[in-house]
C-alpha cells in the first residue's frame, strides 16, 4: 500500500511538472526542445497519410454502400464479430420486380418477355455489384482500415511518449538552470559575508547563520545534472523508436498503392461485366419486331389499328406509316391468316411455352406456320417435325 501511494505521488508530480512545462511553452515563458528536421518531416508525413487515408476510406464506403443505415448495421455486426445478413441490393430488387411484372403480363407478349429479359440482366448486374463490394472490402478497405486502427495507433502512442519525454527533458533543463542560479546566488552571498567580516561590519551582508543562507542548503546542481543525463538518454531512445516507426510510412504507401491497383481492377471488371450484360440485352431487345420497339416520334397512346383505320378517311404521309418490317400489319401475314396455306418462318428470339397447347421456340430456328380459322389474331399454328403448337406471331419472321 505504501509503495502504491509513493508511485501515485510520483506520477502526480510528473504529470504536474509536464503540465507546467507545457503551459509555460504555450505562453512563451519557457524554452522548447525542437526535434530534428528529419523527424519533424516524418511526423508531418504520418499525420498527412492518416488524414487522407481516413477520407478515402469513408468516401469509398459511401460509394460502395450509399445507405448510411446499412453501413451502421455492417459496422455493428463487424464489432460483434458476427456475419451480417445477406441483403438484396437495388439492382436485384428492380430485376425481381421486372420479372414478376413480365410473368403477370405474360411471357408470350412482347412487353412481358422484354421485362423478363431486362429483369434477368438487372439481377446479373446486382450480382456483379455484390462481387465488387466484396472484393473491394477485402483488397482495399481492409488494408486502409488496418492502418488507421493498427499501425497509426502505434505511431500515435509512441509520438505521445516522445512528447512526454520532451516535456520531462525541458523540465529537467529548467531545474538544472534554477539550481545553477541558486548556487551562484549562494556563492555571491558568501562572498559578501566574507567582505563584511573583514570590514568588521555585519550590516551590509547576512551572517553565516542568516536564514537566507541556511535555506539554500547544499548544492543540488550535481543531482540535477545526473537527472538531466538520464532523461536525455530516455528522450534520445524514444526519438529513435519513433523515427523507425515513422520511416515505415513509405512501405505503407507502397502497400496502399498495390491495394489501389486491386480496387481499380475490381471496378474495371465490374464495369466490363455491366457493359457486356447491357450489350447482350440491347441485342435481344433489338430483335423484337419494330411494332413493339419504342418510338419516340410516335405518341404512346397511338395504336397500329388506329393508324390503319384512319387511313381510309384521311390522307396519311409516309412518315406516319409503320415500317415495312412491322409484323402485325405485314401483308404477307395478313394473306397467310386469310388463306389456308403454310409458310416457312424464322424465329426471332427464344420463347418458352406456357402450356401444352403452345410450342417452345429457339432463336434463329426455322419452322412451318399456318393459320387456323377462329384462332386469336396474335397467334399462328407452328409445326416442327412431329411437334405442333401455338406460337406468338410477334416472334416470327416469314421467309420468302
Amino acid at each position: 500500500m505504501d509503495f502504491n501511494v509513493k508511485k501515485l505521488a510520483a506520477d502526480a508530480g510528473t504529470f504536474l511538472s509536464r503540465a507546467v512545462q507545457f503551459t509555460e511553452e504555450k505562453l512563451g515563458q519557457a524554452e522548447k526542445t525542437e526535434l530534428d528536421t528529419h523527424l519533424e518531416n516524418l511526423l508531418s508525413k504520418a499525420d498527412c497519410t492518416k488524414y487522407w487515408t481516413e477520407k478515402i476510406l469513408r468516401q469509398t464506403e459511401v460509394l460502395l454502400q450509399p445507405n448510411p443505415n446499412a453501413r451502421i448495421e455492417e459496422f455493428v455486426y463487424e464489432k460483434l464479430d458476427r456475419k451480417a445478413p445477406t441483403r438484396i441490393n437495388h439492382q436485384e430488387l428492380l430485376g425481381q420486380f421486372m420479372i414478376d411484372a413480365g410473368n403477370e403480363f405474360g411471357p408470350g407478349t412482347a412487353y412481358g418477355n422484354a421485362l423478363m429479359k431486362c429483369g434477368e440482366t438487372q439481377k446479373r448486374i446486382g450480382t456483379a455489384d455484390r462481387e465488387l463490394i466484396h472484393t473491394s472490402a477485402i483488397n482495399f478497405l481492409t488494408p486502409l482500415r488496418n492502418f488507421i486502427e493498427g499501425d497509426y495507433k502505434t505511431i500515435a502512442k509512441e509520438k505521445k511518449l516522445l512528447q512526454n519525454k520532451r516535456l520531462d527533458l525541458d523540465a529537467a533543463k529548467t531545474r538544472l538552470r534554477k539550481a545553477r542560479n541558486l548556487d551562484a546566488k549562494v556563492t555571491y552571498l558568501g562572498y559578501c559575508h566574507c567582505l563584511s567580516t573583514r570590514r568588521h561590519s555585519a550590516s551590509s551582508c547576512p551572517s553565516p547563520t542568516h536564514p537566507q543562507l541556511l535555506s539554500c542548503g547544499s548544492s543540488k546542481e550535481p543531482e540535477c545534472e545526473q537527472e538531466l543525463r538520464i532523461i536525455q538518454s530516455e528522450f534520445d531512445r524514444q526519438a529513435e523508436i519513433t523515427r523507425l516507426l515513422l520511416e515505415g510510412i513509405s512501405s505503407t504507401h507502397a502497400h496502399h498503392l498495390r491495394c489501389l491497383n486491386d480496387f481499380v481492377e475490381a471496378q474495371m471488371t465490374y464495369y466490363a461485366q455491366c457493359y457486356q450484360y447491357m450489350l447482350d440485352l440491347q441485342k435481344q431487345l433489338g430483335s423484337f419486331p419494330s411494332a413493339f420497339v419504342s418510338n419516340n416520334n410516335q405518341a404512346p397512346t397511338t395504336s397500329m389499328s388506329n393508324i390503319v383505320s384512319a387511313s381510309s378517311s384521311a390522307p396519311v404521309t409516309s412518315s406516319m406509316l409503320p415500317s415495312a418490317s412491322s409484323t402485325i400489319v405485314s401483308p404477307i401475314l395478313s394473306d397467310l391468316k386469310e388463306s389456308s396455306g403454310s409458310r416457312r418462318a424464322r424465329v426471332l428470339y427464344d420463347y418458352d411455352a406456357a402450356n401444352s397447347s403452345e410450342l417452345s421456340l429457339l432463336a434463329d430456328e426455322v419452322i412451318t406456320v399456318y393459320s387456323i380459322v377462329g384462332m386469336d389474331s396474335d397467334w399462328l399454328m407452328g409445326e416442327r417435325g412431329n411437334q405442333k403448337g401455338k406460337v406468338p406471331i410477334t416472334y416470327l419472321e416469314l421467309l420468302n
